[in-house]
């Protein structure tokens, strides 16, 4: 009953409180990012959802765009500045999430949805994930968030949706509000902490790969 209707239900109503409550707090954020950081305020990118559909996902932007000679982007840690980097580590730029999880993109809680390249390097097993919305904040993240390294993130999502109820989620809730406030587990560099999952993934196929071609 609540993996089916009452989730989704109490979405709506904590988005919708949450949105209206924190209003003036979205526009002060919407504000300081255009002065310090440049137009457009919101960051938006494509990620899989509830059974790997795609949607947008929406955050306040933390970087610049600010390029080199030829053009090109600068590297994430030289336009990740120290306005944005509190943003990160306070977790405001996750606001405008509350949007995606009115509309039904995500959830409360959930696994932290990923990128659509990551797609086609899930195991049938991790694959699970995606049986749920994902979520602005989940299981994963108060165990460890971006500290954890990938295999034990995607188990720890697969025990979530395969222990999903009521009391987990309150749990998970309250262990997040605590980790924003005391800045437990907060890494603002994420590329640099997480390593690109895609490449990991490849070299292990790769790896294993030409273990078997040895062996035969």
């Amino acid at each position: 009953m609540y993996r089916k209707y009452m989730k989704r239900l109490l979405d709506i109503l904590i988005s919708l409180t949450a949105l209206i409550l924190l209003s003036p707090v979205l526009l002060v954020v919407a504000v300081l990012v255009r002065i310090k950081l440049g137009a457009p305020i919101i960051f938006h990118q494509d990620r899989p959802g509830y059974h790997e559909k795609i949607f947008r996902l929406y955050k306040f932007r933390t970087m610049t765009d600010a390029h080199d000679a030829d053009g090109a982007l600068l590297p994430d840690a030289v336009r990740l500045t120290k306005f944005g980097k509190m943003l990160r580590a306070t977790s405001l730029d996750e606001l405008p999430e509350l949007w995606n999880i009115l509309k039904g993109d995500m959830s409360l809680i959930g696994p932290r949805p990923l990128l659509v390249s990551y797609l086609p390097y899930y195991t049938k097993e991790e694959s699970l994930r995606h049986t749920v919305r994902p979520g602005l904040t989940g299981l994963a993240q108060v165990r460890g968030r971006n500290l954890l390294d990938w295999d034990t993130r995607f188990a720890t999502d697969v025990e979530y949706v395969r222990k999903l109820t009521f009391t987990l989620d309150i749990k998970i809730f309250f262990l997040t509000i605590r980790k924003v406030f005391v800045h437990e587990d907060i890494v603002v560099d994420t590329n640099q902490a997480e390593g690109n999952f895609a490449e990991i993934r490849k070299a292990k196929q790769k790896a294993e790969a030409e273990k078997r071609e040895v062996e035969t």
